[in-house]
């Protein structure tokens, strides 16, 4: 049974609760849960909405909280931050087991290692990726130019040369190779605040649910 099939019981079973609850409030219209039939899913999504509004509502930060999470997360508001990579991928498919798959992009891996200049030769022969024709050249990455576990992976950190380990991705296994870092400029706060306190909103409804959701879960 995939993930998938694991979590859509349990989402069902958070939305009865929610809607439950909308029902003891009187937000179905003084029916219960069972006597309604919703006409669409956005019909149930829009009574949940207005019951979160009324028993979980935002958590507006405070300058303080605000500044002190920009202060601890300089990357986070970084413009302009390049880095130039190379990459061999090790790409995952239906007909190749991951493991014999990961063992040989660890042992091409060893071998950038010990002689990065063989880096181009290595992606003509081994990569899965169209960029091995140009010996696995990427050009210049931005944030959000890739998915987010490469990008971590680049982005994370300051070393240049064959990355000291696999970059494991949706896609497969990557023996990255970094070439060059152009550091961006840390964005001023004033330019930074409103995305920081719409981050910090958020997180904080996304915990305040899920607290709520447990309380409606306990047994009386």
């Amino acid at each position: 049974m995939s993930a998938n099939e694991h979590a859509r019981p349990e989402l069902d079973t958070v939305r009865e609760l929610l809607l439950a609850r909308a029902g003891e409030l009187g937000l179905l219209e003084g029916r219960t849960r069972a006597a309604v039939s919703f006409a669409s899913r956005e019909a149930e999504d829009e009574v949940i909405e207005r019951l979160l509004e009324l028993e979980v509502p935002d958590a507006e930060p405070t300058e303080a909280e605000c500044r002190r999470y920009y202060e601890q997360n300089p990357r986070r508001f970084t413009a302009g931050e390049l880095v130039e990579a190379s990459h061999i991928l090790f790409a995952v498919t239906p007909r190749v087991p991951p493991e014999p798959l990961r063992a040989k992009a660890a042992e091409v891996h060893a071998l950038a290692t010990r002689a990065p200049e063989r880096f181009g030769a290595l992606a003509r022969e081994y990569s899965n990726c169209p960029s091995g024709a140009q010996e696995g050249a990427l050009g210049q990455l931005a944030r959000g130019d890739t998915v987010p576990e490469f990008e971590q992976a680049l982005f994370d950190g300051e070393q240049l040369g064959v990355l000291a380990d696999l970059v494991t991705t949706r896609f497969g296994f990557h023996v990255v190779l970094v070439a060059r870092r152009i550091p961006g400029r840390v964005l001023p706060y004033e330019n930074a605040c409103a995305g920081v306190a719409a981050f910090l909103r958020g997180r904080s409804a996304e915990r305040a649910i899920g607290e709520y959701v447990r309380r409606l879960a306990r047994p009386v």
